[in-house]
């Protein structure tokens, strides 16, 4: 199983794509076992933040550390940084979980095969032991009579336990989860927060990008509302869903209840 304490830490990010300012210095820590949700509008910054978290998206100033350790990047004694080799980027994103909108289940794998496979080859895992892990993990997320059904033949909300499942087959000991429900019918979201609820009450770290209010007041340690770029509150749920202190929170609050 996954070792490490699981911490997040964010200094100083900065990312623009041409004229467009998607992160403004932004710093942000996370601790062992904490579950932050991140709100805001489209287009604040809220996945690219996940993205530059995990380094599928680096930035152009700033750094990121995961369980103490420098993601992308290493800072010498003389204090000059340099990139880090690719296998090194990739052992330590190996302990972030990734969960994205649209699930990115293989389509031609079954649901069993899309939790195995990823174990023999990236972890080199045994077949039976992978088969295992993944077994017990798809009971855990309420799929462990669908393993030999293919994706095309599930639906929305359980393609993504099977994604859940699939990331959590990797020890991770880190989660970044953006959006996890925005893809699925409503009367599929239920199913989807309820597990995300069980990791959370079993102490996963996690960084949630989500619109569900509700979720995030029930299992979120702290809430995030970002705009432009930047983190504008930063507090309990209560404080920030309750009790706003900026008026563009304020706003934003206000129109999500009366979508």
């Amino acid at each position: 199983m996954s070792t490490g304490s699981g911490s997040i830490s964010v200094r100083g990010i900065e990312k623009r794509f041409g004229d467009i300012h998607a992160l403004r210095g932004v710093d942000l820590d996370v601790g062992q076992g904490e579950v932050v949700c991140v709100i805001g509008p489209s287009g604040c910054g809220k996945s690219t933040l996940l993205r530059v978290i995990n380094w599928l998206l680096p930035p152009d100033a700033g750094q990121v550390y995961i369980d103490g350790e420098q993601v992308g990047e290493t800072t010498g004694q003389d204090g000059r940084t340099r990139p880090r080799p690719e296998r090194e980027i990739n052992a330590v994103r190996a302990r972030v979980g990734m969960l994205f909108q649209n699930f990115n289940v293989w389509p031609h794998m079954s649901t069993l095969e899309n939790v195995v496979r990823p174990q023999v080859v990236v972890l080199k895992r045994t077949r039976a032991e992978a088969e295992s892990i993944a077994l017990a993990l798809l009971n855990r997320v309420g799929l462990g009579d669908q393993v030999d059904k293919m994706p095309g033949a599930l639906s929305g909300g359980q393609l993504q336990r099977v994604a859940i499942a699939r990331a959590l087959a990797m020890d991770p000991i880190v989660m970044l989860l953006d959006e996890p429900t925005s893809s699925l019918d409503p009367e599929l979201v239920g199913e989807v927060l309820a597990v995300l609820q069980e990791l959370a009450t079993g102490g996963m770290t996690m960084i949630i990008v989500t619109h569900e209010l509700g979720f995030a007041m029930n299992v979120a340690d702290r809430v995030i509302f970002m705009d432009h770029g930047l983190i504008v509150e930063d507090g309990t749920p209560q404080q920030v869903l309750r009790a706003p202190e900026s008026e563009r929170l304020k706003q934003f609050l206000e129109m999500l209840i009366h979508v």
